[in-house]
């Protein structure tokens, strides 16, 4: 499947150290970029959205991505978490670092269904 949008976030944990929470701020920034209405563009429902969503962070397995999902008003999304983002440490050196996350959000259709 071809990909015919792709849109960047960044989200931070500033003070709690929830890497789910950084993702999950990324990901409504990825989306919050995008008014596109390819669906209709191509002739599709929204609900056909194929949407893969690429999560970096520097400790993926503390990413909840049921969470995340959640924000997704439609489509079908596909999550895939890295090892990335960037985490900042306090500079008393105590507490939780400040963490980053990024996210990249692509957008497809099956354009070869069945009619």
């Amino acid at each position: 499947m071809p990909r015919l949008l792709t849109e960047f976030g960044m989200g931070t944990s500033l003070r709690r150290g929830d890497y789910t929470e950084a993702a999950l701020r990324a990901t409504k920034d990825a989306l919050w970029h995008n008014s596109i209405n390819l669906a209709e563009l191509f002739g599709f429902e929204k609900t056909d959205m194929k949407i893969r969503v690429d999560v970096g962070v520097q400790n993926p397995n503390a990413v909840d991505v049921a969470e995340i999902e959640k924000v997704f008003p439609y489509g079908q999304t596909e999550f895939h978490v890295y090892k990335g983002g960037l985490d900042i440490p306090r500079p008393e050196g105590t507490g939780n670092p400040t963490i980053i996350a990024n996210v990249a959000l692509s957008v497809s259709f099956d354009m070869e269904r069945a009619e």
